[in-house]
């Protein structure tokens, strides 16, 4: 015998009674190899459990919690591959005892107790109820100000209410569970309020709830009612229905409620109609179950009227629901369901088809009326009593037909609406009538009456794939009869059940995208539960995170009336489990307070009392500060022994009446951030204090350059078992040269999921759930073992398992429909291997990450032989984000773009770098000055860097410019031998290259005559206009922007006319070959050989920040080729170099200068500026808060400390 299940023994008399299973053990057949593995029950088919591992051993099963059935059926799921199926079965339990209660939807039971019998610290309800409404209250119990706990079904789902009667939360707290529960079965129900915590459960999902703000729903009066609310209790401000159905062993604390009832208790009051036995009319439903589904009933042919009534419920949009032809084929009628709306046709012959339409969202599971009646020359349709619209008039009397078809139709028939392209009808039929006459589904199924296909007749066998809920991080779920889909917008998720995040983990993930500075979405843990959050991410030569907060302003803390002052709290635009991530996942957090002070201690008291501290995320106070030790009570002057006074270790101790700073950098991971800073020590006279916190600020990210190098082909890496059973997601990045190899393998009994290099073209994601292996391949043009790196993300849920690799096409495999959906996995996870030590990946593996939770591969390999932590080698990825002629450099984890042979500048090389010339401006690069400096002149080198030896065979030149100006000068070089390259625009506009390679001919001139390009758009910065690549073949010793410096020999007319004119406008990405001499100009990072005249300014823009510097120049002279304000050009060029050196020198020292000039005038109004934040306490005070921070603020700022 192929089952797994006996045949249960009638008892006496030949019938049997429910009882109630709580335990179960199983034994296989001990003379053969015939055991099942695991099992599943009936009626409770969704339970499964272990079975038997051999034949002989017995196993135990407590069923939590326990069922009540007068049968039971087993059914095997697996069993021994190398035997049959068999087992011997034990069933333990008892008699089931049922109490029941009737209510009709009017009636209620109101239950009093007593305050001692009362337990302060819980309460316990249980009961099972049974009904056909979808709408009922089921217990309710009220308290002070409004606060109440309602139990309530609402279409067909039970929600428990919870309102605390606070006034700062008017809409109470709600718990949903169930769904469809109007079936006419019955479900249990039990909930337990301990203290704050509330235990909902329905059958056998459980809600874990825990009041806020600590509010209890104990707190209530001494009665509780059940059914309804009563008319006197009703606070409640939105009307409830009372229940219609029956209870079943209702308890509340432990007291059989319906045994007082029944008793006549004086605890109990009775109201309404309320019965105790259940005998409500069992209505007979009829299950479609798939497009082909139909059922055939006849009708009185020849009546003079048709009229058709029954209840439908369906998850589909679309199906059609009834279709019938009148007598003599004198019209027909065709009622369908589209878009959730009731649609009927109805056609008579030689009139056009008139459609009427009727309800809307008919598609959502609950049962929905319909009355179709035609008669005479009228016609009226309703959908859950309501009238479509006025009566219709018929064109002419009709006649009923023959046969009605519900759901759909026969095969090959011809009839009206069977060629629907909506397809049939798939969701449950009840209450049906043609005709005026009850149709019994009973009959139907006995053969008796009308004929059906594909039906399930007293069943509806509807179920809700929404619960529980499958979408993920609030997406919505929507279904259809056989599926369920994820509405995932406005969720910052995707996939099918919206479990893969749309944003990157970190800044630093986002700058090796190639993103520049700005605000971006991150999430710190991928598709785990914390969601994104919104930081601003500084691209730098290191990344940082920055995370703001409410409190950027300056607060400031004086006691009045010798009240205590409150502490500052910080909320940040995270919530503390996403600072978390971001902090653990940095290699570097820091946050800056800085606070004046005047009589106020930040540290102790004379005592020894700290009388100042902060806050951490973990709740817990430090008095530290700055980059001491925690629990020191010391700033850092005190650490390196600066403070202005020796006797303490903070400047503020010092306790002086005058504004002392203090300015602080708390670097602490673990500690950080600041959520709160308390100052006490301001309770004396003249006692004050004000600060301002900044966000936090994190560098880094150590999880995404977290790597492992895999030499050999039997070593792996081993993690504990990989939990994803209903969504999995693994994703990383990896580099090879080997043309296969195991990324990931996590095995069980049967089930298993591996990621693999298949082939060198070929990346292939296979699994096991127990349907049987699957596979979903990325194939790719070009080779995967190129030694790149490469980005792998899989995803295995419910509905889909998917696969991508870089930005190749994603590769997704559908689910089998209803079959196994559980990844159930019991060995360890391999990493760059396999349990049997075969297939081993050769090559590099980083940023592993399983379900968002990334895995310490290089902790793991410091103690594997085989495999070794880090992985070099990331220009060959990532050094096309080195842009503009920037190199990429090396570094332990990462790259960085050396940007010193580049016109731009930036973290990619990217940020323009452009200037404004006004009239007679210049800027001379010189390369013999340059080259003096580049080699020893006593040095072989330089020997050969002779004027006759400094040849460029070839060269690239670019620029960029924008001007209104003609004839203009562009750029300018020559050489030592009259040789030279000049970019001009001629008088009309057009772009002129001359240039003259030998000084006994005439200049070759090439012309770009395409439009006049001094258009003079108005624009912020100074883009391309014209972009120009040459090739010439030069000694070039001398780059001129924008003028001639002097009248040079051998340059033809039109090159003197333009050098005349000079150029008036913007240049912007001004390149020599290897020399950029605005770069050099406007950023004299290192000394080059560059020399600014006339009149010139400066202008520097960051395409993302728009963050410009001003530099002047001072004007030396008017305009003209040979005035006193042009450059030297006749001084010796043994000079040149030292000019050029002391120049460069006094203008570093002028904006060194400067810039502290204005850092100080900068703090100065940025303090004044923000006082107007500070909150108020007095006129007077806030104008002596002002005057002496700024008589003070000279000596103040040699007081600071900065700590880094």
């Amino acid at each position: 015998s192929y089952s797994c299940w006996p045949t249960p023994k009638p008892q006496q008399g030949g019938s049997m009674r429910a009882a109630s299973s709580t335990f179960s053990t199983a034994q296989g057949n001990t003379r053969s190899l015939t055991h099942c593995v695991r099992l599943g029950i009936e009626p409770a088919s969704s339970w499964g459990f272990p079975g038997n591992t051999n034949a002989d051993s017995v196993v135990h099963y407590r069923l939590q919690p326990p069922f009540e059935a007068r049968f039971l059926r087993f059914l095997p799921l697996t069993w021994n591959p190398k035997g049959r199926i068999g087992m011997r079965i034990e069933v333990y339990g008892c008699a089931y005892r049922s109490e029941m209660v009737n209510f009709d939807g009017k009636s209620s039971l109101l239950y009093t107790f007593h305050e001692k019998s009362m337990n302060p610290d819980q309460d316990f309800i249980s009961l099972k109820f049974k009904t056909r409404e979808n709408n009922g209250v089921l217990l309710h119990r009220e308290g002070q100000n409004g606060k109440h706990i309602t139990l309530e079904l609402v279409k067909g789902k039970l929600i428990l209410f919870l309102n605390s009667g606070d006034a700062n939360q008017p809409s109470p707290d709600t718990l949903t569970l169930g769904s469809l529960l109007d079936d006419q079965h019955w479900h249990s129900v039990l909930i337990e309020l301990l203290n704050t915590d509330v235990n909902f459960t329905v059958d056998t999902h459980t809600h874990h709830f825990q009041a806020k703000g600590g509010s209890s729903y104990l707190d209530l009066d001494y009665e509780i009612s059940f059914g309804g609310i009563p008319g006197h209790r009703k606070s409640v401000v939105f009307p409830r229905k009372n229940f219609h159905g029956c209870f079943e062993n209702l308890y509340y604390n432990g007291v059989d409620i319906i045994d007082l009832s029944k008793k006549h208790k004086p605890q109990i009051l009775l109201m309404g109609n309320v019965s105790f036995s259940c005998s409500h009319p069992q209505t007979v439903p009829v299950t479609f179950l798939s497009p082909r589904s139909y059922l055939a009933l006849p009708g009185t042919s020849g009546e003079d009227k048709v009229s058709v009534m029954f209840q439908f419920r369906t998850w589909n949009r679309a199906g059609l629901l009834l279709t019938s032809q009148f007598q003599d084929r004198s019209g027909a009628l065709i009622l369908v369901l589209n878009d959730g709306k009731l649609k009927l046709n109805l056609s008579q012959p030689g009139h056009p088809a008139r459609d009427i339409t009727a309800g809307a969202r008919l598609n959502d599971g609950q049962w929905h009326s319909v009355s179709l009646t035609a008669k005479g020359s009228h016609l009226s349709v309703m959908v859950d009593g309501e009238a479509a619209s006025m009566a219709h008039s018929l064109r002419g009397p009709i006649e009923s037909g023959d046969t009605y078809y519900l759901g759909g139709c026969p095969d090959n028939s011809s009839g009206p609406g069977c060629a629907n392209p909506l397809g049939g009808f798939q969701g449950c039929l009840r209450l049906i009538s043609i005709g005026d006459k009850a149709v019994d589904p009973i009959s139907v199924q006995q053969g008796a009456l009308g004929s059906f296909r594909d039906l399930q007749i007293d069943t509806c066998g509807l179920t809700d794939r929404c619960l529980p809920s499958y979408c993920e991080h609030g997406g919505e779920c929507s279904q259809s009869w056989d599926t369920f889909s994820c509405d995932c917008a406005h969720t910052g998720y995707t996939g099918a059940t919206c479990h893969s995040s749309l944003y990157e983990q970190s800044c630093e993930a986002h700058r090796h995208r190639g993103n520049s500075s700005g605000l971006y979405y991150i999430d710190s843990d991928g598709s785990g539960p914390l969601g994104v959050s919104l930081v601003y991410c500084n691209m730098t030569d290191t990344t940082w995170t920055s995370v703001q907060h409410n409190g950027s302003h300056w607060v400031r803390v004086k006691s009045w009336n010798g009240e205590s002052p409150r502490p500052m709290v910080f909320k940040y635009t995270a919530s503390m489990d996403q600072l978390q991530a971001i902090i653990d996942h940095a290699d570097h957090c820091r946050q800056q307070l800085t606070f004046h002070c005047k009589r106020s201690r930040p540290s102790t008291s004379h005592d020894g009392t700290p009388v100042s501290w902060w806050v951490g995320r973990t709740n817990e106070t430090h008095t530290y500060w700055g980059g001491s030790l925690p629990d020191a009570q010391k700033c850092t002057c005190g650490l390196e022994g600066n403070c202005i006074d020796s006797q303490y270790y903070c400047n503020c101790d010092a306790d002086r009446n005058e504004w002392t700073s203090d300015t602080v950098i708390l670097s602490r991971k673990e500690h950080l951030p600041v959520t709160q800073v308390v100052m006490r020590d301001t309770g004396r006279p003249h006692s004050e204090v004000a600060y301002t916190l900044g966000p936090l600020l994190c560098s880094g990210d150590n999880s995404f350059w977290n790597s492992a190098s895999f030499n050999t082909e039997t070593s792996y890496l081993h993690f504990p078992t990989f939990r994803g059973e209903l969504s999995a997601d693994v994703s990383f990045f990896f580099k090879t040269t080997a043309s296969s190899g195991v990324f990931v393998e996590n095995l069980g009994i049967t089930d298993f999921i591996r990621l693999e290099l298949r082939a060198p073209a070929e990346v292939t994601f296979s699994f096991d759930v127990g349907n049987g292996p699957c596979e979903v391949t990325v194939p790719s043009p070009t080779p995967f073992n190129d030694n790149r790196w490469h980005h792998v993300k899989a995803e295995r849920n419910i509905k889909e398992a998917s696969l991508q690799v870089d930005q190749l096409p994603r590769q997704t495999q559908p689910a089998p429909a209803d079959g196994h959906a559980r990844l159930q996995l019991n060995s360890q996870l391999f990493v760059g291997g396999t349990a049997g030590r075969q297939r081993g990946f050769l090559g590099c593996m980083r940023s592993l990450q399983l379900n968002g939770l990334a895995l310490d591969l290089e902790e793991r390999a410091t103690m594997t032989p085989g495999v070794e932590p880090g992985c070099p080698g990331h220009c060959s990825s990532y050094g096309h984000l080195c842009r503009n002629g920037g190199r990429c450099r090396e570094k332990h984890r990462g790259i960085t773009c050396d940007c010193t042979f580049s016109a731009y500048d930036g973290p990619f090389c990217e940020n323009e770098i452009s200037a404004y010339f006004g009239t007679g401006s210049s800027v001379i690069y010189n390369f013999q000055e340059h080259y003096n400096h580049t080699f020893d002149k006593n040095s072989s080198s330089f020997a050969v860097l002779s004027h006759e030896d400094l040849t460029l065979t070839r060269e690239t030149v670019t620029l960029s410019f924008r001007t209104t100006a003609t004839p203009s000068l562009l750029l300018y070089v020559s050489s030592f031998h009259e040789e030279y390259l000049s970019v001009i625009l001629a008088p009309n506009g057009n772009l002129q290259i001359r240039y003259k390679l030998d000084r006994h001919q005439e200049p070759d001139v090439l012309n770009f005559g395409l439009k006049n390009l001094a258009d003079g758009s108005s624009v912020h910065h100074c883009p391309a206009d014209g972009r120009l690549f040459l090739h010439p073949r030069l000694s070039p010793l001398t780059v001129c922007p924008a003028s001639l410096p002097a009248e040079p020999p051998g340059a033809d007319p039109d090159t003197l006319r333009a050098g005349v004119s000079g150029f008036t406008g913007c240049l912007s990405a001004v390149r020599f070959g290897p020399a950029a001499p605005l770069k050099a100009a406007l950023l004299p990072v290192h000394f080059y050989p560059c020399t600014v005249c006339s009149s010139f300014k400066c202008l520097w823009i960051s395409q993302t920040s728009f963050f410009s510097v001003i530099l002047p120049f001072s004007t030396v002279g008017r305009s003209g080729p040979t005035d006193e304000g042009e450059p030297l050009v006749n001084v010796d060029r043994s000079d040149s170099a030292v000019i050029g050196g002391v120049i460069a020198v006094v203008i570093f020292i002028l904006l060194c200068i400067t810039a502290i000039a204005i850092r100080v005038y900068q703090q100065r109004w940025l303090y004044q500026k923000n006082e107007s934040n500070i909150p108020q306490t007095g006129d007077n005070a806030e104008t002596a808060l002002k005057s002496e921070l700024n008589m003070q603020s000279t000596v103040n700022e040699s007081q600071k400390e900065y700590f880094f």
